[in-house]
């Protein structure tokens, strides 16, 4: 899952160029893309205004997916407790999450019933490294 900035092109940036102005504002769109590692297909698909978070567009673009998810990888815009509770949620407790933490990122504490995917990744990459991590977890290579 990831998603990128779009600009739009249109008759005001023509003229603008054609009459030598300078800009008032220019227009953008998001697309975020939900692909199928195995088969490179797109599966989710969603144009939003440039202001939609990657979190907020996360739940519609799940609604379009009609097959299992066994593994969720995607960039680190999708770190947190919302997006894991939405994919637990959709997909059940056994999908695997795969998405870098920030460099800040803490474990959940001790008194926690569970040890979390992401406080795996965040244990591996205080042991290894950031960058062995993303070699060891597949994220380098699914993203290619």
């Amino acid at each position: 899952m990831d998603s990128t900035s779009l600009k739009i092109f249109g008759k005001g940036e023509w003229l603008q160029r054609k009459h030598n102005i300078k800009a008032r504002r220019k227009t953008w769109r998001k697309l975020h893309l939900g692909l199928d590692l195995a088969t490179g297909e797109i599966i989710c698909a969603d144009l939003t205004l440039e202001k939609v978070g990657d979190t907020t567009a996360l739940a519609g673009l799940l609604d379009q997916v009609n097959e299992p998810v066994s593994r969720f990888l995607a960039d680190g815009a999708y770190d947190g407790a919302p997006t894991s509770d939405l994919l637990k949620a959709r997909f059940g407790e056994t999908v695997e999450v795969i998405i870098p933490p920030p460099r800040n990122a803490t474990s959940s504490p001790p008194s926690a019933s569970d040890f979390s995917f992401r406080d795996r990744h965040i244990a591996e990459i205080q042991d290894r490294g950031r960058m062995a991590w993303q070699s060891s977890s597949g994220y380098n290579q699914q993203q290619n």
